[in-house]
C-alpha cells in the first residue's frame, strides 16, 4: 500500500535500503555472564546479532589509558547503556566520560570471525576502542569539536581476537537553553554481529524512521508546490503580499524538517542550529504577516508598522542566537546566558499572533478567514506553551513539553500524530482554503474594476475625437499616447458657424479613472462654452469657474485658441506649456492652471500664420519622458525636436522611444499655400484607431 508513495517520494532512501530488506530481522545470539559478572559471554556467534545491554563500567573524565584491556575498572560505577547518563545520576553533565564492557565472543563452528559493533544513538562525539585499538569515531573532540545536529546510527569493525574490552570514549557538548538535564552519553543499547546482519539492522533502523516520517515527506511536495505557486502569484502582483507570506510560511517547515533529519543529511550541530534559529523565527514572522493580510489588518498603517518593527527585531534576535550556535563547541557561561536571554525574547515574540487575532475580532470576516485565525491561535498556543516549558526545563522540571510535543495522539500505518502536528495540519488546510477564497474574491474585484475601466474607456471616446474636421487651408496632425489604459490628456477641435475653429489641448493632474472623469467634465464645459462664445479668454475663464472645487484637490492646464480662415490664431493660456511656432517657443504671459482659484484673469495673445508656418502644441508628457539612466527628455531635446518641424506622430514616437512616463498629446497645424489640399491625421494607439 505504501509502495507507490515511497517510490515517488523517496527513491534515494529506498535505493539505500533495497540491498537489505528492512522487514527481515537478524537472528539473535544467546548471551550469558562469565565468572566475572562484568564479562558478557556471546555464545554461538555466527550469522546474527547480539545486544550488548546491561551494566557497563562508567567513569567521568578522560584518560586514554582507559581504553587498554588491562586497565582495572572494578572501582568504576556501573551504568545502563539504554538510557543517558543524565537520567542515571549525572544530570546536566557535559564533557568527557568513558564506558567499558568486557566481552567474550564464542563463535559457532565455521564462523568468519568478522564482526561489527553498532552504536544506534549517542551524544555527541565518540570514539570506539577494541582491546585498546581505535576502530572508529563519530564527530571530533575539542579543541575543535564537531558533532551532528541529529544522531545517526554508526557501525564499526571489530578485529583481533574473540574476546576483550569494548571502550567508548564520549564527549557531551555544552548544554543550550533547551537541553534536558537527563541527556548525555549512550541512549540505545549497542549491538554486535556479523557485518551483513549489522548492516541489515542499521538499515532497519533507518527504515523505521522513514516509515514514521512518510506523511511528512508527502507534505514536503505539497508545501513546495504551494510555495512555488504563491511566489509566482506574488511576482505577478507585488502588492499582493499575502501570497509572499503564505509561500514563506509553507516552505520554512520544509527547511526546518531537512535540518532535523527529514532526509538523513548529516548537518553539523553548529551549522544546523545556526540556520535553524533564524529560520524558526522567519516561520513565526511569516505567520504574523499572513494573519495581518488575511484578517485585513493591513488596512491599518499603524498595525503594519508595528508588525514590521517587531518582525525586524525578532529576526535580528534569531540571527544573533544562530550566530552563537556557530561557536557552541567552546561555549562559555556568558554564551549560555546569552542563549537563554535571546531564546526568551523569541518566546515573548510568539505572543504577538494573539494580539493580531484579538485585533481581528473587530473585523467582519468570512468563515474561511476565521478558520485560519482559530487554527493559528491553537497552533501558536501549543508552540508557546511547549517552548515556554522547554525553555530551561532542566531547571524548572516542567513536563508540558513532553506532554504537548512528544505525546503521541494516535498512529496511522506507523505514522505518529502529535497534538502539534494535528493542529499544524489543520492550520495548513485552513490557509489553503482561505487563499482559494481570497483568489476568488480578488478575481471578482478585478472583474468589477475591469468593468469600471471599460466604462472609463467608453467615456474617453469623447475626450479624443474619432476623426478630425478638415480645416480649410491647413494640414493638421495629432497624436495621443496615454501612459495608462485611461489617460488624463485631452484635445478638441470644434468648427464654428462663422468659419472659425476652436482648438483646445490640455492635461489633468493624475492618471487613470479619476483623471478621465475630470477630463470628461472639462470636454463637456468646452463644448458648451464654444456653442455660446468663440472667445478663447471667455471659454478659459468659464472653464476655470466650473472646475474650482470640483477636481478633488487636482488641477488642469490647457490652451484654448481660435483659428480663423485667414491664419489668425487667438490664444488663451491656463498654466500650460507654450506652443512652438516654426520651431521657436512662443512667449506667453504667466498664468495659473485651471481649478485652483475662482477669480483668475486670463489674457489673449494673437499671432498670424503665414503659408508654410507650423504651430505645434503638446502636453508635459513629452517634456517629462525619462530614459533608463533617469535623464529627462528636457527642453534642449524638445527644442531640437521641434526645430525639425516633425509631425505629431514623429514627435510622439521620439518621446515614447526615449522613455514614456506620462500621457503624451501632440497637435500640429501647418498653414498651406493657396491651392494646396487640406489634410488631417489622427494617431491614437491608446484608443486602437487612426484616421
Amino acid at each position: 500500500m505504501l509502495g507507490w508513495r515511497t517510490g515517488f517520494i523517496l527513491p534515494g532512501v529506498l535505493a539505500l535500503l533495497a540491498a537489505f530488506p528492512p522487514w527481515t530481522q537478524p537472528q539473535n545470539v544467546s548471551q550469558s555472564h562469565g565468572p566475572n559478572s562484568r564479562t558478557l559471554v556471546l555464545d554461538g556467534m555466527g550469522k546474527g546479532t547480539a545486544d550488548l545491554g546491561g551494566l557497563w563500567q562508567f567513569h567521568l573524565g578522560d584518560d586514554l589509558q582507559w581504553a587498554q584491556p588491562g586497565f582495572d575498572d572494578s572501582q568504576w560505577k556501573s551504568l545502563l547503556v539504554d538510557a543517558p547518563w543524565g537520567a542515571q545520576g549525572y544530570p546536566s553533565y557535559t564533557g568527557f566520560a568513558w564506558y567499558r564492557r568486557h566481552v567474550d565472543i564464542v563463535p559457532e563452528p565455521g564462523a568468519s570471525g568478522q564482526y561489527r559493533i553498532l552504536i544506534p544513538d549517542a551524544e555527541d562525539a565518540y570514539e570506539v576502542y577494541w582491546n585498546g585499538h581505535l576502530v572508529g569515531s563519530y564527530g571530533h573532540f575539542p579543541p575543535h569539536p564537531y558533532w551532528y545536529y541529529t544522531v545517526f546510527p554508526r557501525s564499526f569493525p571489530i578485529h583481533g581476537g574473540s574476546g576483550g574490552v569494548l571502550a567508548i570514549r564520549i564527549w557531551k557538548a555544552p548544554l543550550d537553553i533547551f537541553s534536558l538535564a537527563e541527556s548525555g552519553g549512550i541512549y540505545s543499547t549497542p549491538t554486535l554481529g556479523d557485518p551483513d546482519s549489522i548492516t541489515l539492522y542499521e538499515r532497519a533502523i533507518l527504515w523505521s524512521e522513514v516509515q514514521q516520517d512518510l506523511f511528512d515527506y508527502s507534505l514536503v511536495l505539497l508545501r513546495l508546490f504551494i510555495a512555488v505557486l504563491c511566489v509566482v502569484l506574488w511576482t505577478r502582483s507585488r502588492k499582493e503580499q499575502l501570497f509572499l507570506w503564505v509561500g514563506v510560511f509553507t516552505v520554512t517547515p520544509v527547511g526546518l524538517g531537512i535540518l532535523q533529519n527529514l532526509f538523513f543529511i548529516p548537518f553539523s550541530y553548529e551549522l544546523a542550529r545556526g540556520i535553524n534559529q533564524p529560520l524558526y523565527v522567519l516561520s513565526n514572522i511569516s505567520l504574523w504577516f499572513l494573519l495581518v493580510w488575511l484578517l485585513r489588518l493591513n488596512e491599518n498603517p499603524r498595525i503594519l508598522k508595528v508588525t514590521d518593527l517587531i518582525a525586524r527585531i525578532t529576526l535580528i534576535v534569531g540571527l544573533l542566537d544562530g550566530m552563537l550556535a556557530l561557536f557552541w563547541g567552546n561555549a562559555t557561561l556568558w554564551m549560555q546566558w546569552a542563549d537563554g536571554i535571546l531564546a526568551a525574547c523569541i518566546l515573548l515574540s510568539e505572543l504577538y499572533p494573539f494580539a493580531l487575532i484579538f485585533l481581528g475580532l473587530r473585523k467582519h470576516l468570512d468563515a474561511s478567514r476565521w478558520a485560519v485565525a482559530g487554527t493559528a491561535f491553537l497552533v501558536q498556543m501549543i508552540r508557546t506553551i511547549a517552548d515556554a516549558s522547554a525553555l530551561g526545563q532542566r531547571f524548572t522540571h516542567w513536563t508540558l513539553y513532553s506532554s504537548l510535543i512528544d505525546n503521541n495522539s494516535f498512529q496511522i500505518q506507523g505514522v505518529v500524530f502529535t497534538p502539534e502536528k494535528i493542529a499544524s495540519l489543520a492550520l495548513f488546510a485552513a490557509i489553503v482554503y482561505a487563499i482559494y477564497r481570497y483568489v476568488i474574491e480578488t478575481q471578482a474585484r478585478r472583474t468589477a474594476l475591469e468593468q469600471e475601466m471599460q466604462s472609463a474607456r467608453e467615456i474617453q471616446q469623447v475626450l479624443i475625437p474619432e476623426t478630425l474636421p478638415s480645416l480649410e487651408g491647413f494640414a493638421v496632425t495629432s497624436a495621443y499616447t496615454p501612459a495608462l489604459e485611461v489617460g488624463g490628456d485631452f484635445f478638441q477641435i470644434l468648427a464654428n458657424s462663422d468659419g472659425s475653429t476652436i482648438v483646445a489641448i490640455g492635461d489633468v493632474s493624475g492618471k487613470g479613472l479619476k483623471a478621465a472623469m475630470n477630463v470628461s467634465m472639462i470636454v463637456g464645459v468646452i463644448r458648451a462654452e464654444t456653442a455660446a462664445s468663440t472667445s478663447p479668454q471667455k471659454i478659459v475663464s468659464a472653464l476655470n469657474q466650473c472646475l474650482v472645487g470640483r477636481m478633488q484637490g487636482g488641477f488642469a492646464t490647457g490652451i484654448v485658441f481660435r483659428l480663423d480662415s485667414d491664419g489668425t490664431v487667438t490664444l488663451a493660456n491656463a498654466g500650460h506649456l507654450p506652443p512652438y511656432l516654426n520651431g521657436q517657443e512662443l512667449t506667453l504671459e504667466p498664468s495659473l492652471p485651471l481649478g485652483l482659484i475662482k477669480q483668475t484673469d486670463y489674457h489673449e495673445v494673437t499671432v498670424r500664420l503665414q503659408p508654410g508656418d507650423q504651430l505645434s502644441l503638446y502636453t508635459d508628457g513629452l517634456l517629462e519622458a525619462r530614459n533608463e539612466r533617469g535623464e529627462l527628455f528636457g527642453f534642449e531635446r524638445m527644442n531640437n525636436l521641434f526645430a525639425t518641424r516633425p509631425t505629431a506622430q514623429q514627435a510622439s514616437e521620439t518621446a515614447v522611444a526615449f522613455g514614456q512616463e506620462d500621457d503624451i498629446t501632440i497637435l500640429t497645424l501647418t498653414r498651406l499655400a493657396a491651392g494646396q489640399e487640406s489634410s488631417t491625421q489622427l494617431v491614437a494607439p491608446g484608443l486602437s484607431r487612426a484616421s
